[in-house]
């Protein structure tokens, strides 16, 4: 993806990166659905699909481009 091209600006060349959650180890991840609360106030997750995020920033308009690549 680093060749990809910025659909904000139109900058040819993306930076990789990913997004950190402290609920997912090292990565930030695509939760199919609505958000559903828990008792305790977050996120129901069991037993729903989740992707993992790729992150890639443009490095001229800094705009983030995210997408997902196959479910966990």
């Amino acid at each position: 993806m680093s060749d990809g091209k910025c659909t904000h600006c139109g900058h040819q060349g993306l930076e990789p990166g990913f997004l950190a959650d402290h609920q997912q180890p090292g990565f930030g991840v695509w939760v199919e659905g609505e958000l559903e609360r828990g008792i305790f106030g977050g996120a129901k997750l069991m037993g729903r699909p989740k992707w993992p995020v790729e992150a890639h920033r443009c490095p001229q308009c800094y705009h983030l481009e995210l997408f997902t690549s196959r479910e966990l």
